[in-house]
């Protein structure tokens, strides 16, 4: 295992972050966040243009043909830059349909999500707020040579922007085996989707209501909790990358303020009280690269211990995300808290982190169990 980034992927690192700092600095940042789309489509076109949108899927659907850990390298340049777009959306959409669909599936949508023409998301989160096989109560019933969906799905990302939405939806017995996934077309009948307020005004959520909604069976039957599994250990990995690039960037804020900031003659910085601040932020940051990195490579590789290494990750980050986050409001001291900083858009977005798809208590229990502790 090489521990090392290659010059390439290097190479994308910064490309990254050049791209994102020119086409969506902080103030284009706060213009989205009042937009009821939440992103810019010429910027979503700049990114397939730039290979992002394709990066996981083979070349022979019109993508790069890369592995997670050459997308985790942009995803923690979106997470440093708060990017507002449907990336994490369509990131999961795309892999749905990558991993559990059939060979005319792939062919119909891969390669517009490759080229930037359309936009996916995933649902499955419902009331219960979490992914037990058990509590989902989306159901699918057959009509014909398809299916029709009844239930309410919450938190799915970009739902209003998507132009496919891949469900989660019980269609025959309790547990895993009897959870299928199916493809639902924007505008189909029954479907009614109502915008979410979020704490992260970065990003757009929303509900999906189905009532008797025509829907595509994505794959085989009974092949859908595995593919969601398969999702779900690349969507973790992908948010530790998120954290870690925004965790990264408040350090560096912190530590700038904390040079310039003159009180009673003197920069703050010079402060032990600060110094200790700015160094355990250090250490979660660099803690954060460590399993972030080990997470991506070990579900790149589909290694024993991928799901293991993806759930460590999520709630490592997650949790050095909210810390550092906000000890970069306190380090601001006053002005930390007011709008006109950004402080407090990273601590949303650290807050909006830790709860997608299981907050870090949950996944250390996955831990101890995937132990057997």
């Amino acid at each position: 295992m090489n521990f090392g980034f290659s010059e390439e992927q290097e190479l994308l690192r910064s490309t990254a972050r050049e791209f994102l700092a020119r086409e969506l600095p902080m103030t284009a940042v706060r213009e989205l966040m009042d937009d009821p789309r939440g992103y810019k489509p010429g910027v979503w076109a700049k990114m397939a243009e730039l290979g992002w949108l394709g990066l996981l899927l083979p070349e022979e659907y019109g993508g790069a043909g890369l592995t997670l850990v050459d997308e985790i390298v942009v995803a923690e340049e979106l997470g440093r830059a708060l990017t507002p777009s449907p990336f994490f959306a369509t990131f999961q959409g795309a892999l749905a349909v990558l991993h559990g669909g059939s060979e005319t599936q792939k062919k119909e949508l891969l390669p517009d999500v490759a080229a930037g023409r359309k936009i996916l998301t995933f649902a499955i989160s419902e009331e219960s707020g979490n992914e037990n096989p058990d509590e989902l109560t989306t159901l699918a019933e057959r009509k014909g040579a398809g299916y029709s969906l009844t239930g309410t799905k919450l938190f799915v990302p970009d739902a209003q922007n998507a132009d496919v939405l891949v469900v989660a939806a019980r269609s025959g017995a309790p547990g895993e085996a009897g959870v299928d996934l199916f493809l639902v077309e924007k505008g189909a009948p029954g479907m009614a989707i109502t915008p979410l307020k979020s704490m992260d005004q970065t990003r757009r959520i929303a509900e999906v209501r189905f009532a008797e909604t025509p829907a595509q069976l994505l794959g085989a039957p009974g092949s859908g909790w595995g593919t969601w599994k398969t999702v779900r250990s690349h969507a973790l990995v992908h948010l530790a990358a998120e954290a870690l690039g925004g965790a990264g960037k408040v350090l560096e804020d912190s530590v700038k303020y904390a040079k310039e900031r003159v009180q009673f003659g003197k920069p703050i910085g010079v402060n032990q009280a600060i110094k200790h601040k700015c160094a355990d932020m250090l250490i979660q940051v660099e803690s954060s690269k460590s399993i972030s990195y080990y997470a991506a490579w070990a579900v790149a590789e589909n290694t024993p211990e991928a799901e293991l290494a993806a759930s460590m990750a999520k709630a490592y980050t997650s949790d050095a995300y909210r810390a550092t986050s906000a000890e970069n409001i306190q380090i601001h001291g006053g002005v930390g808290f007011t709008w006109e900083y950004d402080c407090h858009l990273y601590f949303k977005r650290a807050k909006a982190i830790e709860v997608t798809y299981g907050d870090p208590a949950e996944h250390r229990e996955r831990v101890a169990q995937l132990l057997k502790l």
